[in-house]
């Protein structure tokens, strides 16, 4: 039996196809082992968000190669599909880029034959790679890549992509040149796989996708994320839904109003910010105003009591001033975020930000970076203070250690970490919890 080791990089959707890789081996009859020497086959699903994303993806296949110079190096995904047309890392025997890690088995298979026969190399030893290499033009691409999950890594949660691609183009981001334009699964299988999810104990599923809020666009008629929520609500044994990133422009009066009238959906929303300058938000082709965002997140908080709205925001874009940069500052104290993710502008190759005057200094950067997220710790504080006295629902996940004592611990709605402390096994049940004190809630 072969050994397969799989190591993920990159965000959730990443962490479900390689989970869907994995799930592909274990049936073909491979034993999925540790990313450590040893294995027969190390497969790398590969990210390429930033610069910093890239150097981590070609370190963990060269380290692949060094740990068994004969085993085969798969690198799948967004870093080797924006690689498209370059001379192949020699570390690498393998390419799947995007919409083709559907056909790991059958890619290995071949490579495998190939290789049994003696035909599989070139004098150069090149042949081999872009023999089996399964990469193409992605912004061509209309198909969605159909993968299934039966059993994700988490116990009680599953993440589940119903979308790839965007359409948006903000100028420091690669991802479109990666992941190629929005394609939707179809409903009928997302509902499929959260029944099989449902029947082997899973509660809690978590929608998401590269640009979630587009789901749907490319259907004909009007079945969009909403139509889809609505499906998946239906599936018996599902107490909870979450979503993925949302953009602002999906929300309006309607979208949160019918929102707000299916049970399962968790008041927890995660709106994408990256600056609350307009000026930057201009030169980022965001395409929404400060103004407009706020405006967003009253809708949310008028439908929603006391939702978790969380954000990411990016500091030192090029041409930033001190005063947009304060600015921005300002606008994320008057909104209010429960937890906003702070990232410091990385420049990537590729993109028409990479290419603009005004780059920041990394000191710069780091002092903004700071200072954001201070007062993002300070606004995360006060959200879970006002828990305190408040009797939650918490889905218990797993067994922990708080100040040297046995806990369990789990998520509200919200998705605040809390524990408690209970002699029965709680595992996988929603149990009603009073936030005492800070104690409590954990990070």
């Amino acid at each position: 039996m072969k050994k397969a080791a799989l190591h993920n990089l990159g965000c959730k959707v990443n962490a479900y196809e390689t989970e869907a890789m994995q799930e592909m081996l274990e049936k073909a009859g491979y034993e999925i082992v540790p990313f450590k020497e040893g294995a027969d086959i190390y497969i790398i699903n590969t990210c390429t968000v930033t610069n910093i994303a890239d150097r981590k993806s070609r370190q963990m296949l060269h380290r692949a190669r060094k740990m068994n110079p004969d085993a085969i190096v798969v690198a799948a995904g967004c870093y080797v599909q924006a690689q498209e047309g370059k001379e192949i890392d020699p570390c690498i025997d393998i390419v799947l880029g995007n919409n083709h890690k559907k056909d790991l088995i059958k890619i290995l298979e071949e490579y495998s034959a190939a290789e049994s026969t003696g035909d599989e190399k070139t004098e150069d030893g090149q042949e081999t790679r872009c023999a089996v290499a399964e990469i193409e033009d992605i912004n061509k691409t209309h198909e969605y890549e159909t993968l299934h999950l039966t059993r994700p890594g988490d116990h009680t949660r599953a993440y589940i992509k119903v979308q790839d691609g965007c359409n948006q183009f903000c100028t420091y981001c690669i991802i479109p040149y990666a992941r190629g334009r929005v394609r939707s699964r179809r409903p009928e299988d997302v509902v499929g796989e959260v029944k099989n999810l449902a029947a082997n104990g899973y509660q809690e599923i978590v929608l998401t996708g590269i640009h979630l809020s587009s789901y749907g666009i490319d259907f004909d008629g009007e079945r969009h994320l909403l139509d889809l929520i609505r499906s998946v609500h239906e599936v018996d044994g599902i107490t909870r839904i979450r979503l993925g990133s949302l953009e602002p422009g999906i929300i309006t009066e309607e979208f949160a109003r019918e929102l707000s009238q299916i049970p399962k959906i968790c008041p927890h929303f995660h709106l994408s910010l990256q600056s609350g300058c307009d000026a930057t938000l201009k030169r980022m082709n965001r395409r929404y105003t400060s103004a407009e965002y706020y405006e967003k997140c009253c809708i949310l908080r008028k439908y929603f009591e006391h939702p978790a709205l969380t954000t990411d925001v990016i500091v030192g874009f090029p041409g930033e001033t001190e005063e947009e940069f304060r600015e921005s500052l300002a606008f994320v104290d008057k909104v209010d975020f429960y937890e906003t993710h702070i990232f410091k502008y990385s420049r990537r190759e590729g993109t028409k930000a990479a290419r603009m005057d005004g780059q920041i200094d990394e000191q710069v950067k780091a002092a903004r970076s700071a200072e954001m997220i201070a007062l993002g710790e300070r606004k995360r504080k006060a959200y879970e203070q006002s828990f305190i006295g408040k009797t939650v629902e918490v889905l218990v996940e797993e067994d922990a250690q708080l100040d040297g004592k046995d806990v369990q611990v789990g998520h509200t709605k919200e998705y605040i970490k809390i524990a408690l402390q209970s002699e029965e096994n709680l595992k996988n049940t929603i149990v009603k919890v009073r936030i005492e004190n800070a104690s409590q809630i954990m990070h």
